[in-house]
């Protein structure tokens, strides 16, 4: 599938995106590209950020494609079901795990947690790293595995953030063009 073809919606997760992060990045190069903008970056509410996104999706006139990062992963697998009528895939990347105590100090997890382990009922991809501060290798690995998802080592990358090294992060834009052509 071409990108021309898809609405792209990209999916942030927790706290503000910093300019140079890839998701900035992939929004400037992809003419159908946008970032689902969340309200309460730093205290999110689920029903909250599920009412958006499913807003977001309704409002797409072509096959939708999620790319997610870190909570927007999660969001993700919370709304799938109720999102499976329009969107064609998902690319998720570094799930964070909210079950793990203390994940973040200011936030505990809220109403994300637990995390859903249920299959998702669209062809999904899951990147994760190995040295992960928010998610364990491998409990992203189980994450896919529950999911359904492929699965994508992409080695020691940290959070796949601007904080390890990731603006703009050229081997997950080659990853997600070979997502998009299995789409097909």
């Amino acid at each position: 599938m071409k990108i021309s073809e898809t609405d792209i919606l990209l999916v942030p997760g927790y706290g503000q995106i910093l300019p140079g992060h890839w998701l900035l990045r992939w929004r400037d190069k992809m003419p159908t590209a946008r970032i689902v903008k969340q309200a309460e970056l730093h205290q999110p509410e689920r029903h909250v950020w599920l009412d958006t996104l499913v807003a977001e999706v309704e409002a797409c006139d072509k096959p939708v494609v999620l790319v997610a990062h870190s909570l927007g992963c999660i969001l993700v697998a919370h709304g799938a079901h109720a999102l499976k009528d329009k969107i064609h895939g998902a690319y998720l990347v570094a799930p964070s795990d909210w079950d793990r105590d203390g994940l973040v100090p200011e936030f505990d997890g809220g109403d994300f947690k637990p995390v859903p382990l249920q299959p998702l009922p669209f062809q999904t991809h899951l990147v994760a790293s190995r040295n992960d501060p928010y998610c364990d290798y491998e409990r992203a690995q189980a994450f896919s595995k529950a999911w359904g998802t492929t699965f994508q080592d992409a080695g020691e990358a940290g959070h796949i953030n601007l904080e390890s090294g990731h603006g703009p992060w050229p081997e997950g834009l080659m990853s997600f063009a070979h997502f998009m052509k299995r789409l097909d």
